[in-house]
């Protein structure tokens, strides 16, 4: 071990220790959030008064933006680096709230504590490292012996200490906002039911268009009670309904092509004899494992996506698979090791993901300039056909779903409309400057835009008639049901009574309570009638988001009492685990709440609010 750390590539690793993870670990633990670098501090914005520093913040974002660099994502759409800015925002927020409730209970840390958790509670980020693994776990002996050998400078326990006075405090915070926190073997239970307790039910969905033909009339009447009590519902966000031009950015056959035919270069030159690790940390595209010469360490059977796991535990050791295709792009896989019992094995690949090529990239940039200069001097529509581009009309942009089709988030084109709106230039439906997502680059022209408010009864009118038809159609359809569940009882089978009824039975399952269910989806109302139902029994009519139904359960499998003796204090450390977290989001929602925060981002940056 004290050889490696020695030699070039040992002194390379120490670097990358000392320079990478532990300056990430001093940094992202809130250090210098209140006035760093000799700036004016405050004027971004403060927590109990307390200052954030423009610095730190730009930091943070710059910390964030190496992060997705890192995995891959090169370049920022407009929604992407404004989630990643509040995310810097929201970091730097809390800290100052964890440090400041960590100054109002006197909590710190002795020196005593400092010297054992540095020598045996290794950082997150430091327990991953090669060096310091033995068969892909960590080795507390590797580390001991870096920590006593001359390749730990003053620097690293420098930063050691640092790390673990703010790590330790936070710790002991944490315990104690979450120390009443307790699994009785009752709940525990139930948990484990929730989880394996199985049910199969038959089911008719009761169709409204079959059982409550028709549109049932709707007054005017009915139509203004049901605004005047539920003015609730019509509070309109930001919205903008636009005319929109886009060229799609996303993968085509040609390019799928291109990239397989570079998987099969790359494979001929290993094939050929060139180092696998070597041409891995050239061309592959996965940061995690490009480093490493494309190892992935320790591989279990059903870990990885279905291709992928299919080609590791079929290829022979050693041998180079052809280009495998997942959703991630290809790879080109071999298996270095594989466990008797065939259910793990270690491996290594090389990714090449599925992108333009950059002559397509080119192409593509030609025509959306093209695209964005025609649409200003001769409008969006004559633009989009000029250049093939994909042109779609009325299309609605709200803050409550800032999604367009073909587009993708489009939180850009809301804040243009916006902006428009509140410094108009004169223009008739201007239109906007080229944006970009990860699906397309596009353009949009105004139709129309609505801040923020309350919807007028008259523009809720047509909303709230198309609620209530279908409520009396449910109610049509609930008296039929009602029928059909006497009949059933009454000694006719359900398939008798659906079937008088145009209407047929169908089957699901076997499914448990905590489970997503692919007919009812999270209802519980269903969930809970299939579980109380006797088997072979018809539930009432049971109402849910997806309609109505009538269930009748076939089969019931309860929990195993003996599995979950045998994982019982597993799971107590898994539910235990998500229910502290639980606790101590709900602390930080509850200190945020009493907490005096300004954010003054925006007259800082000068955007429109």
């Amino acid at each position: 071990m004290m050889q490696l750390i020695r030699s070039s590539a040992g002194k390379f690793m120490t670097v990358f220790i000392v320079g990478g993870f532990l300056v990430w670990m001093v940094y992202g633990i809130g250090m210098e959030v209140s006035g760093a670098g000799g700036g004016r501090p405050g004027e971004l914005g403060s927590v109990n008064g307390t200052p954030i520093a423009l610095e730190a913040y730009q930091a943070r974002i710059q910390q964030l933006t190496e992060q997705m660099r890192a995995q891959g994502q090169v370049r920022l759409t407009a929604e992407q680096q404004k989630q990643l800015d509040d995310r810097a925002w929201e970091e730097l927020v809390n800290e100052l709230l964890v440090q400041q409730e960590m100054e109002r209970r006197g909590i710190g840390v002795s020196e005593a504590e400092l010297r054992f958790a540095a020598r045996n509670i290794p950082a997150p980020q430091l327990a991953q490292q090669e060096i310091f693994q033995t068969n892909g776990q960590f080795d507390l002996r590797k580390y001991q012996s870096f920590l006593a050998g001359p390749e730990a400078s003053d620097e690293v326990f420098l930063q050691l200490e640092a790390y673990y006075r703010n790590a330790i405090p936070q710790s002991k915070l944490q315990r104690q906002v979450a120390a009443g926190v307790f699994i009785t073997d009752a709940e525990l239970w139930r948990f484990w039911q929730d989880q394996n307790e199985k049910v199969t039910a038959d089911y008719v969905a009761l169709d409204l268009s079959r059982l409550a033909p028709g549109t049932p009339a709707v007054s005017e009447t009915e139509i203004r009670r049901y605004y005047d009590a539920h003015k609730d519902e019509f509070e309109r966000p930001q919205t903008a309904r636009l005319t929109v031009a886009y060229l799609p950015t996303t993968v085509t056959a040609a390019d799928e092509a291109a990239t397989l035919a570079r998987a099969r270069a790359v494979r001929a030159e290993i094939a050929g004899g060139a180092d696998f690790a070597a041409v891995a940390r050239r061309e592959s595209q996965d940061p995690a494992s490009a480093q490493q010469g494309g190892d992935l360490g320790p591989i279990t059977r059903g870990q990885m996506v279905a291709q992928f796991d299919s080609a590791v535990f079929a290829l022979p050791v050693g041998e180079l698979s052809q280009p495998v295709l997942t959703q991630f792009g290809y790879h080109l896989v071999q298996v270095q090791e594989r466990a008797a019992d065939g259910q793990s094995a270690r491996a290594r690949h090389i990714l090449l993901p599925l992108r333009k090529s950059d002559e397509e990239l080119a192409k593509l940039d030609s025509r959306a300039d093209s695209l964005e200069s025609l649409a200003q001097r001769e409008g969006i529509e004559r633009a989009a056909r000029s250049v093939g581009a994909t042109l779609r009309q009325g299309v609605s942009v709200s803050e409550a779903l800032p999604y367009i089709p073909g587009v993708g988030p489009a939180l850009e084109s809301l804040q243009w409309a916006a902006a428009e709106t509140a410094n108009p230039q004169g223009e008739e439906r201007p239109v906007s400057d080229l944006m970009e997502t990860d699906q397309a680059l596009y353009l949009v022209r105004m139709e129309s835009y609505a801040p923020k408010g309350t919807m007028t009864l008259a523009e809720a009118t047509a909303q709230i008639r198309d609620k209530l038809i279908v409520q009396k159609k449910r109610e049509q359809a609930r008296a039929v049901g009602r029928q059909m569940v006497a009949e059933a009882r009454g000694g006719q089978s359900l398939q008798q009574v659906a079937a008088r009824r145009g209407l047929v039975v169908q089957s699901v399952g076997p499914f448990a309570r905590a489970e997503p269910n692919p007919v009812f989806g999270q209802a519980t109302q269903a969930t809970g009638a299939a579980f109380g139902t006797p088997v072979g029994k018809v539930s009432d009519v049971v109402e849910t988001t997806a309609g109505l139904f009538i269930l009748r359960p076939t089969a019931h499998t309860p929990a195993d009492r003996r599995g979950f003796q045998a994982q019982r204090e597993q799971l107590r450390a898994q539910a235990t685990m998500r229910l502290q977290q639980e606790q101590l989001a709900r602390w930080l929602d509850s200190v945020r709440r009493d907490a005096r925060i300004k954010d003054n981002r925006d007259r800082v940056f000068g955007r429109a609010s």
